[in-house]
């Protein structure tokens, strides 16, 4: 899942190499933290929130192929 979430937000950002995603495991759940440049925190979340939402879609998708529950978190 980690690498999912990597792989898109490097896509999407200007300075892919400040992208940092670390994964928090529990027994059930998975938090997912990415933490992205002050400038390019916009693209990340878009507009409306609509590129996060599809983000976490994704990572949902993902996530249930597993028999696992995901949660991305998009941290400033």
């Amino acid at each position: 899942m980690k690498e999912l979430i990597e792989y898109i937000a490097k896509a999407l950002v200007d300075n892919p190499d400040e992208v940092q995603v670390r994964e928090v495991e529990g027994e059930v759940t998975s938090v997912i933290e990415l933490r992205v440049a002050k400038s390019d925190l916009g693209k990340v979340i878009g507009k409306e929130g609509r590129t996060a939402r599809a983000m976490r879609t994704l990572l949902t998708a993902a996530s249930t192929k597993i028999n696992k529950r995901a949660v991305l978190e998009i941290i400033e």
